[in-house]
């Protein structure tokens, strides 16, 4: 185990760094020893093996499993740090600006058709920024401040216009993606379930919002989201329906922002015209970037730390992410302060952060429990938890455990760059990743539950039968080139579960070679759909 932290000396014998020391050591440390105290005397599970570590931070650094290539290289690999190199290596890739392109995109547009921004100027916009490794805040203010009449920062403007700028949808949107608070509940009243939830909180995000509204804008021809220079916001509770509010912009636990007093009939430096846009003199919906980001509104950085963390362990330190409130307080308090202190201080580096997340002993723990030991608190972190692949990681990762993009690689030679990939079986992903996902407009939950429609795409479409068969290169091609059962074990397991077989497993795909010697091309194809259908396949571990 000389690839763990220096302050990880086994698994079960942790030193804890004291103090100073500990101020001065990588978060990674800081990260072992919050989770190190929480354990209570919980026992934790060994370091994952090479072959659940590789095909883990694979997948959660580029929504792919590795390839059977990847495996033995890493696993033959002596050097002391190959972890640490690979996290650097997979970081730098291009597959972790897709990935996060991925991420994000159903993150914030909840898969939603692109009825005023086109997918792929979007899709561009959000794998340009995480390829540029843009920070964090800035990135939500080019997304916040867009109102698509600039060409150039015109793909942004996807999280008001494709949401159709409705101000009660978007502030419900807004304050749980980046506040970590979901308001649903107290539109019309306080919430009745979360004490700390406030009407008042949900009409002060509303006020930055309920002068806007998307109009087609007949001299700009296009659609864009424009501003009203006057509107005042003001509700009741149902509870108590004669008493009337009234807001200003606000974000939650913050101090109201102060709207400079115009003149009446003075509103706006250009007037709205039929069919045209105004645009006025103050915009409420321009204050709202800055103040969301702002140092002075902590839960910005402390939500955003949580939900990259959600990302990589599997639920966050507050869970579910977009609860965070005193009644649901987080798991390890001290460790989210200082991670969200941590991503502030270092500019939103989301790289950053994520490679000390992942380089942790905690993030590397196995997923299967110490022996003994049945149910483990998840809160804990003690044991690595199984998770569903994401529709885009399931389809992306079905295409090269088939050896679909192996094959391809061998074909395009030096051309075969991940955009060129991604380019030739995007139109292959799609279907697969669309019966699996969530539907549009609704949060993706990260549950699992299996359909039938899912079964019997798995198990008779058309696409499976093509995807199975033997071409040049891929992964049944490469087993019917593989005479002895030995090697074609081994082939199969790494490129379809990223280890190698136990021996039970080897002898079983011996002794059914030997059976379907007669139709041994198809005993392949069986072989390799038996394990791409597994539930071993199907989860993150």
């Amino acid at each position: 185990m000389s690839w763990l932290h220096p302050t990880c000396i086994s698994v079960s014998v942790f030193v804890l760094i004291a103090g100073d020391a500990l101020a001065q050591a990588p978060l990674s440390s800081r990260i072992d020893q919050e989770i190190h105290q929480g354990l209570q005397g919980t026992p934790a599970a060994a370091i994952a093996s090479d072959g659940e570590f590789l095909r883990r931070v694979t997948l959660d650094l580029t929504g792919i499993i590795p390839s059977a290539a990847e495996a033995r290289a890493f696993f033959k690999d002596p050097a002391k740090d190959k972890r640490a190199k690979l996290i650097d290596r997979l970081l730098a890739s291009d597959g972790f600006a897709r990935h996060m392109q991925n991420q994000f995109d159903v993150l914030w547009l909840d898969r939603r058709p692109d009825k005023y921004v086109k997918r792929p100027e979007w899709l561009k916009f959000l794998r340009d920024s995480f390829a540029a490794n843009k920070p964090y805040d800035q990135l939500v203010r080019e997304i916040l401040s867009a109102d698509g009449v600039d060409p150039k920062t015109r793909a942004a403007a996807a999280f008001y216009l494709n949401r159709e700028g409705e101000p009660n949808l978007l502030t419900k949107d807004i304050s749980r993606l980046f506040l970590g608070m979901n308001l649903q509940c107290a539109q019309c009243h306080d919430h009745p379930l979360v004490d700390a939830y406030k009407q008042d909180f949900y009409y002060g995000v509303y006020a930055f919002l309920n002068r806007s509204y998307v109009i087609n804008d007949k001299k700009l021809k296009m659609s864009v989201f424009a501003e009203k220079g006057e509107g005042e916001v003001s509700y009741q509770s149902v509870f108590v329906p004669k008493v009337t509010k009234s807001s200003g912009m606000a974000i939650p636990y913050g101090k109201a922002i102060a709207e400079p007093k115009i003149e009446k009939g003075k509103e706006y430096v250009t007037a709205p015209a039929k069919g045209e846009r105004g645009v006025p003199k103050f915009s409420r919906r321009a204050q709202l970037a800055g103040a969301l980001t702002s140092p002075d509104n902590p839960r910005f950085a402390r939500a955003a730390a949580n939900r990259l963390w959600s990302f990589v362990f599997g639920r966050g330190i507050v869970h579910p992410v977009e609860f965070d409130h005193p009644d649901n307080p987080p798991s390890h308090p001290e460790l989210l302060d200082h991670l969200a202190k941590d991503f502030a201080a270092r500019k939103y580096d989301v790289k950053a952060l994520l490679r000390d997340l992942v380089s942790s002993q905690a993030y590397q723990r196995a997923s299967e429990p110490p022996k003994g030991v049945k149910d483990v608190d998840p809160a804990k972190f003690a044991v690595a938890p199984l998770r569903p692949l994401t529709p885009e990681q399931f389809a992306w990762s079905v295409l090269q455990a088939l050896g679909e993009l192996d094959a391809e690689r061998q074909a395009l030679g030096a051309k075969a760059t991940e955009a060129a990939l991604y380019a030739k079986y995007a139109g292959q992903a799609a279907p697969i990743v669309r019966l699996f996902a969530n539907q549009p407009g609704e949060p993706a939950t990260g549950d699992f539950e299996a359909t039938l429609d899912q079964t019997l795409f798995l198990r008779n479409s058309e696409q499976m039968r093509s995807l199975l068969a033997p071409r040049r290169g891929d992964l049944a091609d490469r087993l019917n080139n593989l005479k002895d059962a030995a090697p074609f074990a081994e082939e199969l397991y790494l490129s379809v579960l990223t280890r190698l077989p136990a021996p039970d497993e080897a002898k079983d795909v011996a002794d059914y070679l030997a059976r379907r010697g007669a139709d041994r091309q198809v005993a392949v194809q069986e072989l390799i759909w038996a394990l791409v259908t597994s539930a071993e396949f199907r989860f993150n571990h």
